[in-house]
């Protein structure tokens, strides 16, 4: 049987998300891979600076500034740290090696960035010849030295034309460049779901006639919400608002709190909010690569704010959210109350709904592919592998 590791970390939600996504595909495929997930911050826990500093990890600390909103001068954060990787590369590199060569792989997979170098040499070094796989989980790379690198044994999965035309331009071959239609979901995301969206509002307490919007700023929430909320309900909308809070407890109970004249319904973290988007008719929240492509995949407009406050590695996501003309850009958010107005607009949803009802994200199907390539193996087709796995998702 062949062995399948897969390093991710937990700052930020989407990392996790995608490597569960893969071992839970590969288990359902039945293609006699073992998938094995490396937690990358307890691995190289004890070279962990800001740790030893603080006594909180590197992805606490990440955490911590997306709960918060502090993220003004987040680019020049991401250079230090880079910098601190750097110094730190050859006891990085001495650490991975050990654990790579007592913990065998026919094939290694990163689903996180910065560390691509480190992990690329120690694993030539542990296993000569073996390949190693970079799977990009932001729509595009924040270059230089954030998911693509210059080294000539890191293969890299895209999920856009742009990641494909960035590892072009740090000089990859072809042979070390795949490009998949978009980005990793969970299986359950592409289970047919004929539940009926007003009987849906009604299970939830909300009416079954009026527009839906869901507040999603990814699993740990953000204040910003509370302020968008209390911005449409003073403006008194045809509207309503499904809210996921995250792991934002202090969040979920600042928005229960309230009275409210639109209709709220508020969550704190869940594992249906491919359900719930079910109940709505278009997405707010923050431009990360997961919300916006799960809500691709429900067929939701977006509505985003692009400024000095959004991530550096987040920014291209809106840029691709205008040139398909599959939702709306803010300066910030106070400028929400404009944005739902035109979105209510006669015709203007419609028109959102058509170009993004024209994407199509199948890259849960297309990732394993591409492995058993990397593996040597023959491919299967993908329309048998992927009906079976709808079957068996399905079914579970």
């Amino acid at each position: 049987m062949k062995k399948i590791q897969v390093l991710f970390h937990d700052a930020g939600g989407g990392h996790r998300n995608a490597a569960v996504a893969l071992q839970t595909i590969i288990s359902q495929q039945d293609r006699g891979w073992q998938v094995e997930l490396v937690q990358f911050q307890e691995l190289t826990d004890r070279l962990d600076v800001l740790r030893k500093l603080t006594g909180i990890r590197i992805q606490e600390q990440y955490n911590t500034l997306l709960r918060n909103g502090w993220t003004l001068g987040a680019t020049q954060l991401l250079r230090v740290l880079q910098a601190t990787i750097w110094i730190f590369h050859r006891p990085l590199v001495s650490l991975l090696v050990d654990y790579f060569r007592k913990n065998d792989g026919d094939l290694l997979v990163s689903v996180i960035p910065h560390f691509n170098r480190e992990i690329a040499e120690a694993w030539e070094l542990a296993h000569p010849g073996r390949p190693f796989a970079t799977l990009i989980t932001d729509i595009a790379d924040f270059p230089p030295h954030f998911w693509i690198e210059a080294i000539e044994n890191q293969h890299v999965i895209c999920g856009s034309e742009k990641a494909v035309e960035q590892a072009r331009a740090i000089g990859k071959d072809e042979a070390h460049i795949f490009q998949t239609s978009g980005m990793m979901l969970r299986p359950d995301f592409y289970v047919p779901d004929n539940v009926d969206p007003v009987a849906l509002r009604r299970e939830l307490g909300l009416r079954p006639d009026v527009t839906t919007g869901m507040l999603l700023f990814g699993g740990f929430g953000s204040k910003a919400m509370l302020e968008i909320g209390e911005k449409l309900d003073a403006a008194k909308l045809p509207l309503q608002l499904i809210v996921v809070c995250g792991r934002n407890e202090k969040l979920a109970e600042a928005f229960r709190s309230r009275q409210w004249n639109l209709g709220v319904h508020v969550l704190g973290f869940t594992k249906e909010v491919h359900r719930l988007m079910r109940a709505s008719d278009f997405l707010i929240g923050k431009p990360g690569p997961g919300s916006v492509a799960e809500a691709m995949m429900r067929k939701l407009p977006v509505i985003l704010e692009c400024n000095a406050w959004t991530l550096p590695q987040e920014r291209y996501n809106t840029e691709w959210v205008r040139e398909k003309g599959v939702g709306i850009v803010l300066r910030n958010f106070g400028e929400i109350v404009g944005a739902v107005r035109q979105m209510l607009k006669p015709g203007v949803l419609e028109e959102f709904r058509r170009n993004v009802e024209r994407l199509e994200n199948r890259a849960i199907f297309e990732v394993p592919e591409i492995f058993g390539r990397l593996l040597g193996e023959g491919a299967a087709s993908e329309a048998d592998r992927t009906q079976s796995t709808v079957d068996r998702t399905a079914s579970s």
